[in-house]
């Protein structure tokens, strides 16, 4: 998921996602913490792509004050 992708989606599916992502996140961690995974770099991935969706909807929080 891109910037301009995060940008065009609604607030409501923005949080949903996170959700989502937070939990595959999550599950990733336990997954390799047990037996390492083939690319350890996708953890990276994932935790920045939470941090831009957290950044988006916070920016849009404080738009609408």
């Amino acid at each position: 998921m891109k910037k301009e992708e995060i940008k065009e989606m609604s607030t409501q599916d923005l949080k949903e996602r996170l959700d989502q992502m937070v939990q595959e996140y999550a599950q990733l961690k336990i997954n390799h913490a047990i037996s390492p995974i083939d690319n350890p770099a996708k953890i990276t991935a994932d935790r920045k792509m939470i941090a831009r969706v957290k950044t988006e909807l916070r920016q849009r929080e404080l738009n609408n004050k």
